[in-house]
């Protein structure tokens, strides 16, 4: 998708970053969602180019896409073969316990794409991961299990998946669940293991704790009446599958190195991105040290690294928040092969998929594989580090 250039003229006025951090006027989030892509009244002020600078187009060079095995379809997750037995089944959002004592984590590694987010303005303002995994059947254990927030629950609905969590502040998280497209949903449903640790720190998936939650709740295992246009399809634009994205190539006018991502927002978890150059992958490192999974010892890692500036609004003395993740035209970073450039996000409605915009104002496209997203407490988005 491509817009004229008054379209580009506004989405490259609102990206306002330098190369390695971003500081803007707090917005609100858009009231009515039918404005979000609404463009026909901007006024174009730009000044057209000069004859003279307007140089030929390149001849498009043909981009020829790998077969994909017999019995596979390329995920909407990630945009890689996955059995296609799985093409209409539902996703799982699982709310995975951040804090150091929850820690070694299992089954992190095989989620498709992976939520950071700050779960409390308090406590160094920790962080929690939602983990989406399609195909959930073949989790052997994950978690361990924790409560989960407002905009969790909005953002779950983003891709129709199914919440996974241990309660929650009810006054805050209730008036969310309650709404049609939140009701689909497990809590405190799953397996207790023996750790050695607290009851809290104990509540994991377990072989059979999905197929008995989704038998006895009569919730649709497929895509149901509230999964978003499109969701079915792809919810990222995906690369042509076999073709590797190189940012560079892309022609951007700000293409930085992204070699470390330190997301300083996050004091409690010290969350990195590392890239390491053997596997082209993103690793994940928090407290320190890297994360690697207690079922494989396989690091938790990523071919694409999305951040977004976001505000939030907190709810109470408690330190509870709601991100305001329904926004228009916000500013972030895509990382991808060890490089990075900036983006534009917009969410116009629960119900809607984020949309990533690039600096020529056209969809995003991203790597196939998968995908960190963090969404960055606007009012700190300027100790985020890229190098």
């Amino acid at each position: 998708m491509k817009f004229n250039k008054k379209i580009m003229s506004v989405l490259l006025a609102s990206m306002m970053l330098t190369t390695a951090i971003g500081c803007g006027k707090k917005d609100q989030p858009a009231e009515d969602s039918s404005e979000g892509l609404s463009w026909e009244s901007i006024e174009d002020s730009s000044t057209e180019a000069s004859s003279e600078e307007v140089q030929e187009e390149a001849p498009v060079e043909e981009v020829v896409a790998a077969e994909v095995p017999e019995g596979m379809y390329l995920s909407e997750l990630t945009g890689t073969p996955i059995d296609e037995s799985l093409k209409d089944q539902r996703p799982i959002a699982v709310m995975v316990d951040n804090e150091s004592i929850a820690l070694p984590h299992y089954g992190t590694s095989e989620a498709d794409v992976v939520y950071e987010m700050m779960n409390s303005t308090q406590n160094g303002r920790i962080t929690r991961l939602m983990c989406l995994v399609k195909d959930w059947g073949a989790i052997q254990q994950m978690g361990s299990i924790r409560s989960t927030r407002p905009t969790n629950i909005i953002m779950a609905a983003e891709w129709n998946a199914v919440l996974c969590h241990d309660g929650g502040p009810a006054v805050h998280i209730n008036p969310y669940l309650a709404e049609e497209w939140g009701t689909n949903h497990f809590s405190g449903t799953f397996s207790r293991v023996d750790n050695g640790k607290s009851r809290e720190y104990t509540e994991y998936i377990l072989p059979g704790d999905l197929d008995s939650n989704f038998s006895s709740s009569g919730f649709s295992t497929t895509y149901n009446e509230f999964a978003p246009d499109g969701v079915k399809d792809k919810h990222f634009n995906f690369t042509t599958w076999g073709n590797d994205l190189n940012l560079e190539s892309k022609g951007y006018a700000k293409c930085i190195d992204a070699k470390t991502i330190d997301i300083a927002s996050f004091t409690h978890n010290s969350s990195q991105l590392i890239y390491n150059e053997d596997t082209q992958e993103y690793e994940y490192y928090e407290y320190g040290k890297q994360h690697l999974d207690a079922e494989d010892s396989e690091p938790l890692s990523f071919k694409n690294v999305i951040l977004q500036k976001c505000t939030f609004t907190q709810l109470d003395d408690h330190g509870y928040l709601i991100y305001n993740c329904i926004d228009i035209n916000q500013p972030g970073y895509y990382c991808t092969n060890g490089k990075a450039t900036d983006i534009v996000w917009t969410k116009v409605g629960p119900l809607n998929m984020t949309q990533y915009f690039d600096s020529q104002a056209n969809e995003l496209e991203i790597n196939n594989g998968k995908t960190y997203i963090a969404l960055v407490p606007a009012d700190t988005w300027d100790q985020l580090g890229i190098q």
